[in-house]
């Protein structure tokens, strides 16, 4: 019987090595799982490395111990980050590989020192989890990101990891190119690809398949995940991806333009009396301050015109050669996860802005509500563009019967103009002209009050199984514990275990479906494809849900028509 989606498996009962190919690492044995945590994926990325493509660790001898998180990418938010802070963390039901054959089949005690080594079992599926965050916030050891329920459910190899952040990770200059890979910009997007390699390599050591690992990611790490399988150098490595609440990049939405991101670099350099190359002798807790000093206040109040909400990489004709709605779409097998109001993670009562606006309660405070969300992407936004949209949406609930309250009309503008059109453009064009199955997801699951919706970010916690970890919760989630985000009850759990088991499936050969669950189609428009998980019924096949709001976004011109 799987273990409850609230509970952690068993205690640690002792320690389990794996040899990396940098060395022997030291985790714990939790239950059925094996556990390493801080195992180093590249080298930290400070003095000359600061600003420089990812280099592999630097060979240890005897066994480096895994048994503690490295502390998360440096950010403002979280206390003890830093900028040393690129590294993995691994549960695994499978074996770990002692003997250094990459069979992971060691046996017992390995080498003589006493201690169990682990042993025997066939390779599982690998899903690595990029965390989101905005690439400002976030880190792959947060609780909510734990995931034991996962591997020991899914009978996955499951790997969680940091990369850079904001000023250090998402940039571009050419000053900082680095002369071993000529790169010079999205050092953030260099690690993920670095973490990628580092599995492909690494996955046997832990009772993985380095031919069969997944790639999924929510918001930000959606978005990455994307990113990520279309570069040519990974398609041999990634066999498929989840890119759950993608947050496609564009400008100047949610990607400094190439000008911009040289202009902040350089503005910088002025304010620390320093080259940009220079930068990287800069303290790096007072470069972390000034970046966000520089993008500090509302969108119309900056110098910089670009990243007006969120700064995620920048075209670069290498890491980035374009954005999303530019390419064609990855060659992979694809499940596309959007949530049902993605809005009201930001129009919730825990909203995460430092300056939130109000909840509008009349039509003069719904425009200027509106007007702050299309400020997110335009620094031109004139009166009748406010009032088509609202127009537009309030026409579209009232066919639909939706919520017509000023509260909801936001909420669902919000949460359509920076995630939801784009990820299911981009599907519709996938389903047109893409090579590979596609796999549609609305997960539905609302929360509760005083919350509503099922806002962005919802689906973590039923992945990973804690959504009943209150702690774990207000640690990641803009909401204290004493005003719990999600129900914790029966349906609750076969909400939770219902989207492991399909992710597992999926992971596992590339067709997620499991006992009792409805046939999930390839996704096709204009037909009911669509798996909508959560609620009473926990799923059901349907069409585009609120097809008709994403039409005003195909005509106004204000985000790029995918």
């Amino acid at each position: 019987m799987a273990p409850s989606a609230a509970h952690s498996p068993a205690p640690e009962t002792g320690e389990v090595l794996a040899r990396t190919t940098a060395g022997l690492v030291a985790g714990e044995r939790a239950g059925r799982l094996s556990v390493f945590r801080g195992v180093p994926y590249a080298q930290p990325p400070v003095g000359e490395l600061r600003f420089a493509s990812p280099r592999p660790p630097v060979p240890w001898s005897g066994v480096r111990d895994a048994t503690a998180f490295a502390p998360e990418s440096l950010q403002p938010i979280i206390p003890g980050s830093s900028e040393d802070s690129l590294y993995a963390n691994v549960w695994t039901p499978g074996t770990a590989d002692v003997d250094g054959d990459g069979n992971g089949n060691g046996n017992g005690d390995g080498d003589g020192d006493g201690r169990d080594d682990n042993g025997g079992g066939d390779a599982r599926p690998v899903l690595v989890y990029i965390h989101g965050g905005g690439w400002m916030v976030g880190g792959g050891s947060l609780p909510v990101y734990d995931g034991a329920r996962l591997a020991d459910r899914g009978d996955l190899v499951v790997v969680t990891f940091n990369y850079r952040l904001a000023a250090l990770g998402f940039g571009l200059h050419e000053d900082f190119t680095d002369p071993e890979t000529g790169g010079f910009a999205n050092w953030g997007l260099q690690d993920q690809a670095a973490l990628l390699r580092w599995v492909h390599a690494n996955a046997a050591a832990f009772g993985g398949d380095p031919g069969n690992i997944t790639v999924a990611g929510t918001s930000a790490g959606g978005a990455s995940a994307w990113q990520l399988a279309l570069l040519p150098e990974l398609r041999g490595i990634i066999r498929r991806i989840v890119p759950i609440s993608a947050c496609h990049v564009w400008d100047p939405s949610t990607s400094l333009t190439p000008a911009d991101a040289r202009g902040a670099y350089e503005s910088l350099a002025r304010r620390f009396g320093t080259t940009v190359p220079g930068l990287r002798e800069v303290p790096a807790a007072d470069l972390m301050n000034a970046w966000e000093e520089l993008f500090g206040g509302l969108p119309g109040d900056r110098a910089i015109g670009s990243g007006r909400e969120f700064r995620g990489p920048v075209v670069d004709g290498r890491w980035m050669s374009a954005f999303d709605w530019e390419l064609p779409t990855p060659e992979v097998p694809v499940m596309a996860i959007h949530t049902r109001t993605e809005g009201s993670f930001y129009t919730g009562p825990c909203p995460p802005q430092p300056t939130p606006t109000p909840p509008p309660a009349d039509a003069a405070a719904l425009r200027e509500a509106v007007r702050g969300v299309l400020d997110k992407g335009s620094a031109k936004v004139t009166a009748e563009l406010v009032d088509a949209c609202i127009a537009a949406y309030r026409e579209a609930a009232g066919a639909e019967g939706l919520p017509r309250d000023p509260l909801s009309l936001w909420t669902e503008i919000w949460g359509d103009a920076l995630f939801r059109y784009q990820i299911v453009r981009l599907s519709e064009r996938h389903a047109r002209h893409g090579k590979s199955p596609q796999y549609v997801m609305e997960f539905a699951h609302p929360v509760r009050a005083p919350h509503h919706g099922t806002p962005h970010e919802a689906t973590s916690p039923f992945l990973f199984g804690t959504y009943a970890d209150t702690a774990a919760i207000s640690a990641t989630y803009p909401v204290p514990e004493t005003t719990p985000l999600f129900h914790d009850g029966p349906v609750e759990r076969t909400v939770s275990e219902t989207f492991m088991d399909l992710v597992a499936a999926f992971a596992r050969d590339g067709v997620p479906a499991g006992p009792g669950l409805p046939q999930w189609p390839v996704f096709a428009p204009g037909t009911p494809s669509t798996l909508v998980l959560g609620g009473e019924r926990i799923t059901e096949v349907a069409g585009t849900s609120k097809a008709r709001q994403l039409r005003f976004w195909d005509e106004s011109g204000w985000v790029p028509r995918t």
